[in-house]
């Protein structure tokens, strides 16, 4: 990977990571907002960084970097909030099973399992998802801020040459 593309997608998948990760920041990923801004962010600092216009391409590729680097972000980031927040969940889902009454042991059984896991297992749910989401979507952010962001092309100049005297 160049030079020129490492720190773009550095920073779409920064963007990505860490908005994705915040707990009611994320809801914005309700849509994939985050996880196509990613793109969307990489294709702007590729074509910042050019003169010539950046190909449709390379956003899709930068776009797609950006996404799996937003996972690993993700993770990295979400695994110290799950650890904080863990316990004020577990604590919420327990009086909510409590206070409910027609639910099945069954179901009672399997979400007490879940919530036993911790932070952890949520957190690798969490990085599989946005693996899997962040590569379909964030090249389709790339492909967006490659057209939205696209510089034109010096334009040529119009001046006619000067014509050739003719001899006297």
């Amino acid at each position: 990977m160049s030079q020129a593309l490492l720190q773009p997608v550095l920073f779409g998948g920064l963007f990505m990571g860490v908005l994705s990760a915040l707990p009611i920041i994320s809801l914005g990923n309700c849509c994939c907002l985050w996880v196509t801004g990613g793109g969307v962010v990489t294709a702007y600092l590729i074509q910042h960084g050019r003169p010539d216009p950046i190909q449709l391409g390379e956003g899709a590729f930068g776009g797609f970097l950006s996404g799996i680097v937003g996972a690993v972000v993700y993770a990295v980031v979400s695994l110290p909030i799950q650890l904080v927040t863990g316990p004020l969940q577990r604590g919420m889902m327990d009086g909510l099973l409590e206070s409910a009454a027609d639910v099945p042991p069954e179901m009672r059984e399997m979400i007490e399992s879940l919530a036993s896991g911790g932070g952890v297992v949520a957190v690798l749910v969490g990085f599989v998802l946005m693996l899997a989401v962040g590569m379909v979507f964030s090249p389709l952010g790339g492909l967006l801020g490659a057209l939205i962001f696209r510089s034109t092309p010096p334009a040529e100049s119009t001046v006619p040459p000067p014509a050739p005297e003719l001899p006297a």
